[in-house]
Order: C-alpha cells, then structure tokens, then sequence
C-alpha cells in the first residue's frame, strides 16, 4: 500500500502536545501555513488549495510510481478533505495535523478514510466501497450480506456507525475475514484445511501480521499436517497477542531478557493471562523451533515472531552507512574498521565525561594524599567539602581543572581502549540469540580493565603530580612536560602494579552490572532512553568504585612524591604495610565518597555519550550494536524506505507511520498500481489557478 514507508525514531524524550496528551507537540500555524503553501497547487477565489496527488504523492510522498492507482490516492486524500469536495484546504490540513497528535490517532485516521460523506458516522455504503477496494477483496471476496455485517449495520443495512463503534467493528471484521477465509477452503465443513491453504489464508487475510521469517515457515510449522480450525484460530491469535506473550516471558525471567525459557515454564508464568492458552504456547514453541531449533526461548525469538508496529522508538541519525551486506561478509578488514569506529567514538565519549567529573577527581587526589600519620601530621583538608572550597579560595576556579589537558589527552585512548576490548571480548563470548554467560561478562570488563593500563599509568602519575602541586604555597608552576622528562619512560609506569590492581576489578565489577542494570531499566520493547543509560552507568559506578579504592590509595601513595618528613613505599605491599601499621585499616577508604562521587558520574556520562554517538552516527559492520539502541524489530513485508521529509512537522511526523498504521494492524492494504489519469480537481478541466 503504502511503498515508501519508513518508520521515524524519536531518540529524545517525548513531548508533550499543546492540546492534550500525545507524543508530538502540534506544528507551529505559521510554519505549517509555509509548508502547505508549498505544496498546494491550486487556488480557487484567491484560496490556496492541496489536490489530492499535492498531498498523497507530492507532501506525504506515498505512490510515487508513474502508473500509481488514482482511486487509493483519492481515498487516502479523503482522511484529511473532510469536506469531501476532492481539495484540502488549510483548515482541513491543518485539522488534520492536529487529529495526529490525538492518542487514538490511528483508529481515528481509520476512521475519516471510511467515512466517505464527512457527517462523523459510517454507513454501510461507505464501508462496502472501502472494504471492495482493498487488494483483500479481490484476493478472497468477502460477504458483505453476512450475518456479521447485519449484526452491526442492522437487517436492512441502514444504520450509522459512530466513532466509537467503529473502533470495535474494525477490531471485529478481520478476525471474521479470516473465519470465512477458512469456511471458503473447507467447502465441506469438515473443520479442516490443507497447509498451502492455511498459508495461503494467512499470506491474503493475515499479512499485516506476518514478519518474513514467519512468512517462510507457514508450512514448516504444520509439520506437513492438515490443520484444524482451533489450530489455525490459535495461531491468529498468537500473532496478534505478540505483545502479551512479551509481557508473559519478562514475567517469568523477571526482566531478564536473554534467560531461557522453556515451555512449561512460560506456561507456569502465562497461567494469570486468560487470553493465552496452552495451544497457543505449543504454537509458539513450534515456531522458534522451526527458526531457531533451540527448545528454549530468548526475548530475541519473539521479536522475530512479533509483527512490526506503526509506531516505534528510533533513533534520529545524523549519519547512516551500512559497511557490509550481511554479517557473512564481515571480514578482518570490516572487524579492523569496526574496532577503530568504535575506538574513536570511546575517545570522544572519555573526553566528555572526564571534562565533567575532573573538579571533583582533583578532590578526591588531594584527599587520598593527605596522610594523618606523617611526621609532618599537618591536615590541610577536614574532608572533600572543605578541600573544595579551600582550592577555590587559594587557587581560583582554574584550580579545579590543574592537569586536565594531560588527563585529557590521556583519557582519550585510555576510555576508548576499555570501551572497545569489552565490546569485542563480549562480542566473541555472544551466541546468535544474544546471550552472553555471566563468567564471560566478568572476563570481558577485567580484559578491558586490564587493557587500559598501558595507558592510565603515564596519564594517571602526571595527573597526580599537577592536582597535588597546587598544595605547595608558593611553589613554581609545575608543566606535564616537565614531569614526563623528570620520572621517564618507566617512571612513567610507576605504581603500575596497584593500577592494575585497581582497573582490573573496577571493569570486571562495572560492565556486567552496567550490562544488567540497563536491561532492567529498558522499556517492554528493549529501548532504553538516554535518561536510563545515564542512570544505569552511574549505578554501576557505585559498587565498582567503592570497592576497589584500596587499590586506589596504594597506587596513589606510590605515584605521588613523598614530601620532607613524609613515608616513602617501594612496592604494593610495602605500601599496604606501612599504611596499615602508620594510618590504620580506615585509610585504605580515604576519599571513598569522592571516588564515587567522581567515578560513577563519570561513567555514566562516558557510557550514555558513547552510545548515543552509536545511534547518531550509525554504521552498521554487520556485528553488534548496544542493546537497547532501537526495537528490534523486522521490517514487515512489502515495504521499503523513504527520506524523512523535513517538511512533516508536527503532528505530520507520524502521518506515514500512522498510514501504514492502518495496514499493519487492519490488514486494510489498497491497491498501489493501477491505471492514473491527470488529476482533475472538483471544477472539472479547471485550470491549475482560478479566480
């Protein structure tokens, strides 16, 4: 129907419609004037008017092909000439646009495309003309004199539908379509038919609701048996309660989505939804078996079943390139350049979250350098707070960011190196449905902790040097250069062993809970919004920071130059030796909260700016993505991808998706090939401008 529909992603929060409650905010009247002025192609009394090939094909930028059906355009241009005189004018368009920010949207779209008099009721001619239409009907003829329409247009077919029947009549027509659809292949009412017919059935009445791993697998899944009227009943619903069935598996794994899930216990959880019964799980079951062969079910498996929605959560993309055709064609070289995309975004994402948190990682140093039992004993910081405001007073606001540029040339790579080998390790360890054991995760964070020590040594010893030279009243300006010069390439790597001690157990700690926090913060689709990564990333900070500070004090103590009168360490154990004998256990957790504090913010900045810059600057290598990115969701069949028109503002931004809406949820398909002529408008051979 509708072949050049892509469906629009919305990344940032939604908003919230002037009119009432909705998920798009209404267009601006003088910006929507512009753009209907810009395709409206004929005028009447100095009235701008839209045609209905100025709205369907030119502004909505459905039926492009040259031999497109005239009579599907006409219709479609009707949802919004509720005049019905064959223009639209701007009142008309604008009302329109407002009718798409409403929550019924969709139904009430459907609605106006029935309604062929504009009186706000539907008759039985003007759904008889719809419904005749339809490529359905010409497929499999529907009875329009069935006990069925009766039941709602009365005996003698004279009674209006409002609104709100309506909504229920169309829920109702297609699952009666397919029951006579059955009826017609079972001339004999023996409560059976063949498996080409039943595929034959669903592929005609039930398209809308088959993905094309569904569509392939029909006959499959019969096993070659004739199928009964309860199996094929079953079946239908089953694909339209997709959504429930999601709901039913998250229940039983409680939020995880990539446990799996065998029969009996998806029965067990699905056992409190009425509308689910033990056919349709076997169903199920046979299905992911026939696609998957595995006898158990991820979350994966349903989204492979469950029909594409009109609407969905995407991602705006402010680039999109697709290095290979499929995940077959990955080769070294496409692995390489993968590494390196992700390498770099990981740098820019480093940059950002430790330019963020760096004021409070300067505290944090200062605290854990102060040593209670030196010789000198003198405290200069009562605790982070008073260190804060003591570095603003003494060292201006500067201050704060002492041995940031070192640190940032140093984050770079060190966060973009982390980033990357947990990806890669993660992705090896991954199964085709997704699913990665809990033992992998923890070798992929320790891998990536482990990997980023070659470079947060040399960055973390010159960033310490800087942040603590600021305490040394009237000391000279100390420079990064000058430090890298005086301790040299392995001076560089002092403390080494603490922080790999140190990073080792943070990223083992952090990326599987990270991994896991997200899931549990997904929508029912698996779509995370920028706001729960940014929660999930500074959760995870939390556990991970705190409990490796030890290892941060000993590594501090090592890479800071002990000042006259104050301890000196040669090594880890030496260190944790004297600290423990000199300071007691509690100085292992000096600058805890400020750790945390720094760290968990940080990384929650770092982990949401890198995988929105994933979803902004798309390239698909055919390996995987970050979870959560977009709905996982196949592309339903017949359709294919469009620009986004930037003129579709407002409610107009969901006028594709809402049309194809009407498609995938009603199966209502019109015709898009056929014999066109040159549009006329209502002033039969009018010219283009009339006064």
């Amino acid at each position: 129907m509708f072949n050049n529909f892509c469906p629009i992603d919305w990344i940032i929060q939604p908003v919230q419609c002037q009119d009432g409650p909705s998920f798009l905010k209404r267009a601006n009247t003088d910006k929507l004037r512009e753009v209907f002025l810009k395709y409206a192609s004929y005028q009447k009394n100095g009235e701008h008017f839209m045609t209905s090939e100025d709205f369907v094909r030119k502004f909505l930028g459905l039926f492009t092909d040259v031999a497109f059906n005239d009579e599907s355009v006409r219709l479609l241009a009707g949802i919004a000439d509720t005049s019905k005189d064959g223009l639209i004018s701007f009142s008309e368009f604008q009302a329109f646009e407002g009718l798409l920010c409403t929550p019924d949207a969709l139904y009430k779209t459907a609605f106006q495309l029935f309604d062929r008099q504009g009186n706000g009721t539907v008759s039985y001619a003007d759904f008889a003309e719809v419904v005749q239409k339809t490529e359905l009907h010409s497929k499999i003829p529907f009875s329009l004199d069935s006990p069925f329409i009766k039941r709602y247009f009365g005996e003698k077919k004279q009674r209006l539908i409002n609104y709100a029947e309506f909504t229920q009549l169309l829920h109702d027509f297609h699952e009666e379509y397919a029951m006579e659809a059955f009826r017609s292949k079972d001339p004999a009412g023996s409560g059976y038919i063949s498996p080409l017919d039943f595929q034959d059935i669903m592929v005609k009445v039930k398209r809308h609701l088959l993905t094309a791993d569904v569509k392939d697998n029909l006959v499959a899944v019969t096993e070659g048996h004739k199928v009964s009227f309860p199996y094929f009943m079953a079946f239908t619903s089953l694909l339209n309660n997709m959504e429930l069935i999601k709901r039913i598996y998250l229940h039983a794994t409680q939020g995880n989505r990539t446990e799996p899930v065998t029969k009996d216990e998806l029965l067990f959880a699905a056992q409190t939804m009425s509308q689910i019964t033990p056919l349709e799980i076997d169903i199920l079951f046979q299905l992911t078996g026939a696609l998957q062969q595995s006898g158990r079910i991820v979350y994966s498996d349903l989204s492979i079943i469950a029909p594409e929605h009109y609407t969905k959560h995407i991602t705006t993309r402010l680039a999109e390139i697709k290095a290979v055709e499929s995940p077959a064609d990955r080769s070294a070289f496409i692995q390489i350049l993968e590494s390196t995309y992700r390498f770099t975004l990981g740098s820019l994402a480093g940059a950002v979250g430790a330019t963020v948190v760096y004021p409070i990682d300067l505290v944090k140093t200062r605290m854990q350098n102060q040593r209670t039992g030196s010789f000198i004993g003198e405290v200069a910081y009562r605790n982070s707070w008073d260190c804060f405001k003591k570095v603003i007073r003494h060292e201006g606001v500067l201050g704060l960011y002492r041995g940031l540029l070192p640190q940032l040339m140093g984050v770079a790579p060190e966060k973009a190196i982390k980033l990357t080998v947990n990806d890669l390790v993660r992705d090896k360890f991954t199964d085709k449905q997704g699913v990665i054991p809990r033992w992998a995760e923890v070798l992929a964070g320790a891998c990536a902790g482990g990997s980023q020590v070659v470079f947060t040594n040399p960055l973390e010893i010159v960033k310490i040097r800087l942040q603590v030279a600021g305490e040394i009243a009237g000391g000279g300006k100390v420079r990064a250069l000058s430090v890298v010069r005086e301790l040299g390439l392995f001076g560089l790597y002092k403390g080494a062993r603490a922080c790999l001690l140190r990073d080792v157990p943070f990223s083992a700690i952090y990326f599987p809970t990270y991994a896991h926090t997200k899931a549990m913060f997904a929508d029912e689709d698996g779509y995370n919004h920028p706001l729960t990564l940014l929660a999930a990333g500074a959760i995870a900070g939390v556990p991970a920071a705190s409990l490796v500070t030890p290892a941060d004090v000993i590594k501090t103590r090592l890479q800071v130059v002990a000042r006259s009168g104050q301890t000196t360490y040669t090594g880890v154990w030496d260190a944790t030796k004297k600290i423990m004998a000199e300071e007691g256990p509690r100085a292992f957790w000096k600058g805890t909260a400020a750790r945390v504090f720094r760290s968990s913010p940080q990384f929650g900045v770092t982990l949401v700016t890198y995988e929105l810059l994933q979803r902004l600057f798309y390239v698909d290598f055919g390996g995987s993505h970050p979870t959560g990115s977009e709905v996982h969701k196949p592309k339903p069949i017949d359709t294919s991808n469009v620009r986004i028109n930037p003129d579709h503002i407002g409610g107009y931004r969901a006028a594709v998706p809402l049309l194809n809406g009407i498609e995938s949820k009603f199966g209502l398909f019109l015709p898009r090939f056929g014999f066109s002529t040159q549009q006329q408008t209502p002033a039969s051979g009018a010219s283009k401008t009339s006064s």
